[in-house]
Parts: structure tokens; sequence; C-alpha cells
């Protein structure tokens, strides 16, 4: 397959209506939010949910060994026996697992490897003892990075959002009590965002995809999932239909090293708090503007 030519830059824009787009385990799994109230979605937040369509399209696709299989799978969507990373990669590098052709065995495997990239840090073999010079850590191992030609950016939103939190209760104690009662375990919270208009960017780098074997086919993967980016996603912190793309914005240049910065391209796109969006012309750079799922 041909590894892909000319430089890619994308937007994603996202309604989210009363639902949590992106707790954080630091604050009660509140919805991210920055110190102006601006809601945000991680990048990694982002990638899973690339990755999990990604996923979906492999095991649609009757799980074939055609190098479109997804590293980091998640515990609740995982389509192998693999418990771990360790495990995935043992099992399907062998014992080339740290060899000088790992990155490349990995890339030719995996699809998010050769397009997010990834480190594969192994562990020594050998201890040495302490004394003499050193901190009996003895051969700490290597790690082997991968650097893809895919990046994506967090989300935020295009104006400050309003978190609403309700007390909950569970009808039934999680453990016992001795005097009967309720535990304390039953009291909780959920917190939702009532209304937000979210955007991210990415780019592909034709560079970097050259060293990872990314291909253009690899690129119009990515494009057909964006728009699905929240189908099969649904929990009770997102009930279905609570988030949609609405648009994703693709611009393909006419080189690899790209007509204009991926900031100057970027800059191009204003987007309302009511979805809807303006673009600036560049020279020369025609966007393509998908609708979403």
């Amino acid at each position: 397959m041909t590894t892909l030519q000319n430089k890619i830059d994308f937007a994603v824009v996202i309604r989210v209506k009363r639902a949590n787009p992106n707790g954080d385990p630091l604050n009660g799994n509140r919805p991210r939010t920055d110190y102006d109230n601006f809601g945000e979605m991680t990048d990694v937040c982002n990638k899973r949910k690339i990755r999990d369509r990604l996923l979906e399209r492999w095991v649609a696709d009757g799980k074939k060994d055609d190098g479109n299989m997804i590293f980091v799978q998640s515990d609740d969507r995982k389509a192998d026996e693999h418990k771990s990373l360790k495990a995935r990669a043992e099992a399907i590098l062998g014992n080339k697992l740290g060899s000088s052709e790992t990155a490349k065995l990995a890339c030719e495997k995996w699809f998010d490897v050769r397009a997010f990239g990834q480190l594969f840090a192994l562990k020594g073999k050998q201890k040495t003892k302490k004394g003499e010079g050193n901190d009996g850590e003895g051969d700490t191992g290597i790690s082997i990075g991968i650097r893809g030609p895919v990046t994506v950016q967090s989300a935020f939103s295009v104006a400050p959002v309003d978190v609403t939190s309700n007390q909950i209760t569970k009808s039934v104690s999680g453990e016992d009590t001795k005097d009967g009662k309720r535990s304390s375990d039953t009291m909780g919270m959920k917190h939702r965002v009532d209304y937000g208009v979210y955007v991210f960017y990415g780019s592909m780098n034709p560079q970097l995809a050259e060293r990872t074997g990314f291909s253009e086919v690899d690129a119009e993967a990515i494009k057909r999932v964006l728009p699905k980016l929240f189908e099969n996603d649904e929990s009770s912190a997102r009930p279905a239909g609570s988030m949609e793309v609405l648009k994703v914005v693709w611009w393909r240049h006419n080189c690899k090293a790209g007509q204009y910065s991926s900031a100057k391209v970027h800059r191009t796109l204003t987007v309302q708090p009511d979805g809807g969006l303006k673009l600036d012309g560049l020279d020369g750079l025609d966007p393509e503007i998908l609708d979403g799922f």
C-alpha cells in the first residue's frame, strides 16, 4: 500500500446535551473544565473513541490478520483474550519483541501503533548485586519508542459550560452493616454538562507516515470513523443521543510538507455556540465538510 503522500488536517465538531463527555477522576468524576469554565475532553479520551470505532471495524471484517488489529484495547471492549499490553505484544510478536524488528513488526500488525505511535517498555532479564558502584538495579531493560504520524488534540467547548450535579442514592446497600441501616456507599453524585459544543483538531504527517507505514487507506479509515465517533459509546454518563458529531472538516494539502501550517489551517475554522461553522478560505486549499452520522 502507498504511504500517505499528502499532509492532512482535520477538525471534529461535537455537541453535548445533558451528558458527561469526559469525567475527571481527581475531581469526583465531574466533567473536565478549565479555570474559565470551558469544557474539555482530553486527547487520550478522543483517541480512545477512535480506537474503539476502528476495533469494531476490524471485528466486523472478521478479525483478519491484515494489519488492522488494535493494540491498545480497553478492558470492556477488547476483542481477544489478552489481559495486558505485554501479553498481547508477546503473543503476536513472540521472540521478536525487544529485537531490532519490534517497531517494524508492530506497525505492520497494529493500526493504532502505526497511526498514533507506541512505547514498548521492556524489563531487563538480569540484575546485579548492590555495591561496587551500582544501586542493585542492574539491567533495567529497554524502551522502544514509535512516533506516529497522526496527532489528536484535546477538545474544548467554544463557550463556557454549565455543570449540573445531582445527589443520588442506591436502593440497596453495597455492604452489610451491623445495625442494618444503609451503608455510606449508598450515596453518590452524578454530574453532567447541560449543553456544549466542543471541537478538536488533528493532523497527519506524511514524513512520519513513511517511518510507520501509515497509508492512504489508513487515513481514509480514520476519515470514515470520525463521523461515527460516539456510536456504540453509550453509558449512564453518556446516554444514547446525548453526544453527537455535528461535522468533520477535512483539509488535504497538495504536498507532503503542506501548503500552510496546521495552526493557520485550524484558525480558518470558527465554530459557533449553536454548532454553526464559519470557514475562511486559504488559496489552493479547499476543505471537505462531512456530516456526522
